[in-house]
């Protein structure tokens, strides 16, 4: 395993296992964050605190859910991993989506790196 792939691993089990601080170990406190679902750009965090505060809200948005990484593929300053993505709802949301009902997707995050430190994450589904 790489040092980025255990650094884009730490990510993930936190993520995983709803700690933040695990998962922002390793972010640049400038970190851009952008989400992408059909092609376009949902949301997009500038810095940190940003970050943080979308993670911590979107907790209460799932009751488990697990990122399992199905391929890496790594470039210059990035990398991009292959997702398979299993959560179940904590909530109802107004698109009909509702508590309990689990979601199962694919999709694909790229990870911009300056050394060891991820600079830009962007999720794609």
């Amino acid at each position: 395993m790489t040092n980025r792939e255990a650094i884009i691993q730490n990510y993930i089990d936190g993520y995983n296992q709803f700690d933040i601080d695990q998962m922002v170990k390793d972010f640049d406190i400038n970190i851009v964050f952008e989400n992408i679902q059909n092609g376009k750009t949902n949301l997009v965090l500038n810095g940190l605190s940003e970050f943080r505060q979308q993670a911590e809200t979107a907790k209460a948005y799932f009751s488990e859910r697990t990122q399992t990484i199905t391929a890496i593929t790594h470039l210059e300053h990035t990398t991009e991993v292959e997702i398979q993505y299993v959560a179940t709802l904590g909530m109802d949301f107004p698109n009909g989506l509702q508590k309990g009902q689990v979601l199962q997707l694919s999709g694909k995050s790229i990870f911009e790196f300056k050394g060891d430190t991820i600079t830009q994450l962007t999720d794609i589904s």
